[in-house]
């Protein structure tokens, strides 16, 4: 008996391919792969950016998903890595939260939030089997504030974060915009829409397994706006990153 791991799901698992083989069952390996996601924060907010595309190996599996998951009001979380591990485990942080909330009486902060995630990540159930690298952003009462969990439960704060296999080129874009951008309240939004954009193209025209269109969420103190199809790009289409 090994004290940091139990086998007991790996058995399962076993026993539930045999039985798929016998019955002459195709097994999928990796289901609806998503990736490329790409966050920044700004004075007074934090925005949030992903591509539509979702793949099975080398098929495009849906051309629309949605990689920006609601956890609470003024928090969000972006998914890459194995969209079902995404998706669900952003649908139990979400009611954790809210029974959270309910409970206290209090709205929740991003911190408690990316905590929660990590522990369940890294607890000895997983151990790195969830699939879902994800990106948590939100403001609370102490601020504006960008997390990036890692699938083994290790976490990052930063003030920009990129994730997926395209995770390279979006951050080049930092690199070469970041350091020029206006930081004013009234300026910062617009501009760190444009970057989070770019970012986004860039990993999109750099990796097969990122495409289709853009989605942006802006949240500031008083809530989010989910900017769905924020650049929709015809077939063919080139992009052009802004120096």
């Amino acid at each position: 008996k090994c004290e940091f791991y139990v086998f007991a799901s790996a058995v399962n698992a076993l026993f539930i391919y045999t039985d798929f083989e016998t019955a002459s069952v195709k097994v999928t390996e990796n289901w609806f792969i998503e990736t490329r996601t790409g966050c920044y924060i700004y004075f007074g907010g934090v925005i949030l950016g992903a591509d539509t595309r979702a793949t099975d190996d080398m098929v495009v599996a849906d051309k629309n998903c949605m990689k920006i998951h609601h956890i609470a009001p003024s928090i969000y979380c972006c998914g890459a890595g194995v969209a079902a591990d995404a998706e669900v485990t952003t649908q139990i942080m979400a009611s954790n939260v809210e029974l959270h909330s309910l409970n206290t009486g209090r709205p929740p902060l991003v911190a408690m939030v990316t905590r929660q995630l990590k522990q369940m990540l890294f607890r000895s159930v997983y151990q790195g089997q969830v699939g879902a690298s994800l990106i948590v952003g939100g403001v609370d009462v102490t601020g504006a504030h960008l997390y990036s969990v890692y699938p083994h439960g290790s976490y990052d704060k930063l003030p920009f974060v990129t994730a997926g296999s395209g995770a390279a080129a979006a951050a080049a874009v930092r690199g070469l915009r970041g350091e020029t951008l206006t930081l004013c309240p009234c300026a910062a939004a617009g501009g760190g829409q444009g970057l989070v954009r770019d970012a986004i193209c860039a990993g999109i025209f750099c990796d097969l397994g990122s495409g289709s269109n853009v989605d942006l969420c802006v949240i500031t103190e008083g809530g989010a706006k989910y900017l769905r199809g924020y650049d929709k790009r015809p077939p063919g289409a080139e992009v052009k990153v802004s120096p």
